[in-house]
C-alpha cells in the first residue's frame, strides 16, 4: 500500500532479508559480510506507467507521501530483488489506520490496523501473492531489533489510480512500515523523514519459527468460578493448547486478562512461584506458559504498556496454555498463548476500571 516517496523526504535503509538458503554480500562497516555470492535471475521493470494528477483532495500526503504528477512515467516490476540471507531492502513509513495514506484496508486480512501495531508491507515480489501473509519478520537496525507482521503488500505494478490513493507504485525493495516498528528501533520521530544511507544498516530476516499449537483438549462441562468474567469450558468444545508463546523482545504484543490471586477467585489454586495466595492488591501477573518458561520468569519483573501508561509487575504463577478444563485449572479454558494475566491493581495503575476491565491488548517486556 505505501508508495513511493521523494529520495529527500524517505528514509533509506540497507536492509537484509534472511531465511532462504542463499548468500549475498553486503559491502560495509556497519553490516555483516559474507563471501559466496549467490544471485537468482536480477529483477527487471516489467513495465511503465504514465501519472495523472489527482483529483483535488484524493491523495492523503500523509507520512510525506507523493502524489502521482501528470505525464510523468513510473517504473513497474512485478518481481524483487532475489531474497538471500542478506537481502537489501528500504524501511519506509506506512499508515494502516483507517483514512491513514495506506489507503485500503490490509490485503491479508481485509483490516486496518492501529499506528502501534508492529506490521508491514512489503513490495510485491517479496509479498508473493500472499505466501508471507501474516508471517512475522525480525528486523535488526539502530542497535537494536523488532518483530513485525507482514500485513499488506506495497504494490509495485500499480498505482496512480483511486485504488492506490493516486499515489505512485512502491519500488521494488520495499519494507513499509508503522510507526510501532519506527519507534521499537529508537529512530527518533524527526528522523522518520530523512537520514544518510551510509549512516544506518538495517537488516531484515524471516522468522523461522513461530508458535503453533501442540494438541488440542475437549471441554467437559462444568460450574466454574466466574468472577472477572472467567469462562467455563462447554461440553465437547475443542481448544487449543500451546507448549509455546510469541517470541519475546524489547515490545511484545500481548493480551491482558483479569485474573484473582487470592482463595476462591478464579484463579484456582496458589500461585506457582511461591504456592501462596496474593492480594488484588498487588501489582502481579501470571503469564503463558511458554512465556512462564518453566519458572525463570518467577519473582522477576516485567512492564506493561497499555492505555497510555505502563506500570511495573511481578511475575508470580503460571497461565497454564497446556491444560484445562479439569478442577485443577477450576473448570476453565487452557490460556491462550499470549496471556499477560494480571491483578485488579495492575489495571488500576494503568488507569482502566469498571466494566473495561477484562481484555485489552498490550505491550511488555521484561524490566
Amino acid at each position: 500500500m505505501r508508495l513511493e516517496l521523494d529520495h529527500k523526504k524517505r528514509v533509506w535503509f540497507r536492509s537484509i532479508f534472511h531465511g532462504f538458503g542463499l548468500i549475498s554480500t553486503v559491502r560495509s562497516k556497519l553490516c555483516p559480510s559474507k563471501t559466496n555470492i549467490l544471485l537468482e535471475k536480477p529483477c527487471r521493470p516489467s513495465g511503465r506507467i504514465r501519472g495523472k494528477n489527482p483529483p483535488p483532495g484524493q491523495c492523503n500526503q500523509e507520512n510525506d507521501s507523493d502524489s502521482c504528477k501528470y505525464g510523468k512515467w513510473y517504473t513497474t516490476y512485478q518481481c524483487s530483488p532475489p531474497v538471500s540471507s542478506h537481502t537489501k531492502a528500504t524501511l519506509t513509513l506506512n499508515s494502516f489506520e483507517g483514512g491513514g495514506d495506506g489507503g485500503a484496508p490490509s490485503e491479508c486480512d481485509n483490516q486496518h490496523h492501529s499506528d502501534e501495531d508492529l506490521v508491514v508491507a512489503l513490495s510485491t515480489g517479496w509479498f508473493n501473492h500472499k505466501k508471507r501473509c501474516l508471517k512475522y519478520i525480525n528486523i535488526y537496525g539502530n542497535g537494536k531489533s523488532v518483530r513485525a507482521k507482514v500485513v499488506d503488500e506495497c504494490d509495485s505494478t500499480m498505482g496512480c489510480d483511486s485504488n492506490h490513493d493516486y499515489q505512485p507504485h512502491c519500488s521494488n525493495n520495499i519494507v513499509d512500515a508503522s510507526k510501532a516498528v519506527w519507534k521499537a528501533l529508537g529512530v527518533p520521530e524527526d528522523d522518520w523523514g530523512e537520514m544518510d544511507i551510509t549512516a544506518n544498516c538495517f537488516l531484515v530476516e524471516e522468522e523461522s519459527k513461530t508458535c503453533k499449537p501442540s494438541g488440542k483438549l475437549r471441554g467437559k462441562g462444568h460450574s466454574c468460578n466466574k468472577s472477572h468474567d472467567s469462562d467455563c469450558c462447554e461440553e465437547g468444545k475443542l481448544y487449543d493448547t500451546y507448549k509455546c508463546s510469541p517470541e519475546v523482545s524489547d515490545r511484545t504484543k500481548a493480551t491482558l486478562t483479569l485474573n484473582g490471586f487470592g482463595p476462591k477467585e478464579d484463579g484456582g489454586g496458589k500461585c506457582e512461584c511461591d504456592n501462596e495466595y496474593h492480594k488484588d492488591t498487588e501489582l502481579i501477573a501470571a503469564l503463558s506458559t511458554g512465556w512462564y518458561n518453566k519458572g525463570k520468569r518467577c519473582h522477576k519483573y516485567i512492564n506493561i504498556y497499555g492505555n497510555g501508561k505502563s506500570v511495573k509487575a511481578k511475575v508470580v504463577d503460571e497461565c497454564d496454555s497446556t491444560m484445562g478444563c479439569d478442577k485443577e485449572h477450576d473448570y476453565q479454558p487452557p490460556c491462550d498463548n499470549n496471556i499477560v494475566d494480571a491483578s485488579d491493581a495492575v489495571w488500576d495503575a494503568l488507569g482502566v476500571y469498571g466494566d473495561d476491565r477484562g481484555w485489552m491488548e498490550i505491550y511488555w517486556s521484561d524490566a
